[in-house]
């Protein structure tokens, strides 16, 4: 944590941190599993005990009960969980994406040719030709059914192929 912030509570941050160090896993493991304090992490030395167990309590993954013994909350991964924002409504060509990848295809004509512009004008520069490999390496990154895609591209008019389908091309105008 910089400039000396500390954050209260379970925070997903801290956790994944936390089960990072080999030692605190180790320790949590141990503690979920019911080992009493004095067998958790038996074959280390105390600092480094003590290290992995501050740790775990500081990130809520663990706690002291009434009886002054070490226990893992289940109420800790749905209070992280909790915290995570509302996905929001999403709007124009982000309905049909998920981190930059088509999800579905728009079943709405306009929307389908808006959806494959944009993807042409990432993927292929005006004035370039491009063999069917090339291309289908561009469109990779879009989709894993790149055959589908370019099919799609190349009816509504946005990629030009050669009779000979040896060359394709980005048309001029979209």
């Amino acid at each position: 944590m910089t400039g000396g912030t500390r954050l209260s509570g379970p925070h997903w941050r801290r956790v994944v941190a936390t089960l990072a160090n080999s030692d605190a896993r180790t320790a949590y493991a141990q503690i979920v599993l019911g080992a009493k304090l004095p067998d958790v992490l038996a074959d280390l030395k105390d600092h480094r005990r003590n290290r992995a167990i501050a740790a775990l309590l500081e990130s809520g993954l663990i706690e002291r009960n009434a009886a002054d013994k070490l226990v893992a909350p289940e109420s800790i991964f749905r209070d992280l969980l909790s915290q995570l924002p509302r996905r929001q409504a999403q709007t124009g060509l982000a309905r049909f994406t998920r981190l930059g990848r088509i999800e579905r295809y728009p079943a709405n004509i306009g929307d389908r040719r808006e959806l494959l512009a944009w993807i042409i004008s990432e993927a292929i520069q005006p004035g370039e030709h491009l063999t069917e490999q090339q291309v289908n390496e561009r469109l990779l990154s879009y989709t894993d059914d790149v055959v589908l895609l370019r099919r799609y591209m190349v009816d509504y008019g946005l990629l030009q192929r050669t009779a000979s389908g040896s060359s394709y091309s980005r048309q001029e105008e979209m």
